[in-house]
């Protein structure tokens, strides 16, 4: 790639790293290390920063919560979620609404790739969606 590619990383991918998720940790801390690098411009959306708090303090506490939200947001940037693009996910055709507003928000920060491993979750896609290793082939 001839430029710094831009993508939005679902959940589940960071998910995979700060639970060591197996078989699919290896790939998705990959990516984020690509990230954090400098090699790929990251963006999480908004909504998943609550959602990523949530789940951390459930299995371990609020401060940890904190750490781990801190120390992603030194090197991925929050995708904005706001009228717009609640509205824009209103018109899109998904089954699940949370990913129709991952969607746009994708498109909103000007991302090249939605990176997830529920790419069967973003059809149609308006932009590619692909998986952590398959994405990781292309770098």
């Amino acid at each position: 790639m001839a430029t710094k590619a831009t993508v939005l990383i679902d959940l589940n991918i960071i998910l995979d790293v700060l639970q060591r998720r197996e078989p699919f940790y290896d790939a998705s801390a990959r990516l984020l290390a690509s990230v954090e690098t400098g090699l790929l411009e990251g963006f999480i959306a908004a909504h998943s920063i609550t959602t990523l708090f949530y789940l951390i303090q459930k299995d371990k506490s609020s401060a940890e919560a904190r750490a781990d939200i801190t120390s992603l947001l030194q090197f991925l940037k929050i995708a904005p979620v706001n009228q717009s693009t609640i509205d824009q996910a209103l018109n899109l055709d998904y089954d699940d609404f949370e990913d129709a507003v991952q969607m746009i928000s994708a498109l909103q920060c000007k991302a090249g790739y939605l990176i997830t491993r529920n790419i069967t979750d973003y059809q149609p896609p308006l932009l590619p969606v692909v998986q952590p290793i398959d994405f990781l082939s292309t770098i």
